[in-house]
């Protein structure tokens, strides 16, 4: 059976391989993912279509393929010539797990069978979207989203960091390891990383970018997530952040200036009468930036799961086409790493994205005396051909006086 690349979403024709996680003679089952394809986009999983062995592996991890383009075979009727890889074990290495065995009757990918383990998902429940029913871990995922929440000490290890509204890059970033004595290592670019740059430069030349800062007294809404965090965890199984409240409030400013949330179009200005809210994710394979369909129809509880979830897709590398489409502004967070201050890139072809920084005390003016208040400074980075300066401004105290009366955003 030949393996080809996939379909891989509207307008992607290519991807570069990432890795093979079957060998030539390994042993393979329906639904044992082959290989993974990195786009510029989503990463897509090749399933096995059929069980055999791993006859033949015809393209090389870090090679560029083309839709269609064949990838190796399997061998429907083969004998296995060398055993499964082991994992390499981690440092500290935990304790040895056993693999979890399959569910009878249940055609589904190991990566399936092993969060549903970890989850104590009955396999046999979930209704596989693979070909020929195959469940695959986007359908395990499904499956626990729309569980009931469980009990909070699981919900307490399994949500990031209350601090972290996007996953924290780690220390470490995927660059090769040095080899002794050699100064320099050269790294072909990957197709992620060729199109992230691609579209940064287009959005510096193909807009008017122009950048205003405003800074906001954190006091207020710091005082609320506090007397609220623990009723909102209790009683719906959410770590309350600060992001939903500033993506209320720029849903709410968005819709007292439209032009920010428009787009331009030829020689006509598009002005959209909902907002798909992005919020920039950071991992070490590149920046993406999932965004939540019709944000400023959805309540501030509503935006903080929604938010989780797809900062839980971005951490397991399962962002599906319609997480990554059809945005109309940008939040990006440059805060949970540490930045007091930044001139965000417009996120090509919105007009408008909000930056976010690290909340810092600072002495400040209060009533004629001095006092020591938590304030984050904010920008928006935005596209002058469509946006005055004026609307930037007053679009940006519209955010500063929300956040610091949180309860006006329950009547606007």
């Amino acid at each position: 059976m030949r393996i080809r690349v996939p379909p891989l979403g509207e307008s992607i024709t290519e991807a570069t391989i990432s890795r093979w996680l079957k060998r030539e003679g390994e042993a393979v089952s329906i639904g044992d993912t082959l290989v993974e394809l990195e786009t510029d986009k989503i990463t897509v999983e090749v399933p096995a279509m059929a069980g055999g062995v791993l006859a033949r592996r015809s393209k090389l991890e870090g090679e560029v393929v083309k839709v269609g383009d064949e990838l190796g075979d399997v061998d429907e009727s083969g004998v296995a010539t060398v055993a499964p890889a082991a994992p390499a074990p981690a440092a500290p290495a935990p304790a040895p797990v056993l693999a979890p065995a399959p569910v009878a009757g249940v055609r589904a990918a190991p990566s399936a069978v092993r969060l549903a383990a970890e989850s104590a998902v009955d396999l046999s429940t979930v209704a596989g979207t693979g070909r020929g029913g195959v469940v695959s871990k986007p359908d395990v995922i499904a499956a626990l989203s729309a569980a009931p929440a469980p009990p909070m000490a699981v919900v307490a290890a399994a949500v990031a960091p209350t601090a972290a509204v996007v996953p924290p890059m780690s220390s470490s970033f995927a660059v090769p390891a040095p080899t002794a004595g050699v100064r320099e290592t050269r790294e072909k670019m990957s197709t992620r990383r060729k199109r992230i740059a691609e579209n940064l430069l287009q959005a510096q030349h193909a807009t008017a970018h122009l950048t205003t800062f405003n800074e906001i007294d954190m006091s207020a809404i710091i005082a609320l997530r506090e007397r609220m965090k623990e009723k909102v965890e209790k009683e719906h199984g959410l770590k309350l952040s600060f992001m939903p409240f500033f993506a209320k409030a720029s849903c709410l400013a968005l819709k007292a200036f439209p032009t920010v949330n428009a787009q331009v179009d030829g020689d006509a200005i598009l002005y959209k009468h909902y907002v798909n809210l992005g919020i920039a994710v950071a991992s070490d394979a590149g920046l993406v930036v999932p965004n939540i369909k019709d944000a400023d129809r959805k309540s501030i509880l509503d935006l903080q799961r929604d938010i989780a979830a797809i900062a839980k897709k971005a951490r397991d590398g399962k962002l599906t086409m319609d997480d990554l489409t059809g945005g109309s502004f940008t939040i990006t967070n440059g805060g949970v790493f540490g930045s007091l201050i930044s001139t965000p890139i417009i996120n090509f072809p919105q007009v408008g994205i909000l930056g976010l920084h690290k909340t810092q005390d600072r002495p400040v003016a209060v009533n004629g005396k001095v006092e020591i208040r938590p304030m984050m400074y904010i920008a928006l980075s935005y596209d002058h051909r469509v946006i005055d300066g004026q609307q930037a401004v007053l679009f940006l105290v519209k955010v500063k006086e929300l956040m610091e009366d949180p309860a006006s955003m329950l009547i606007e």
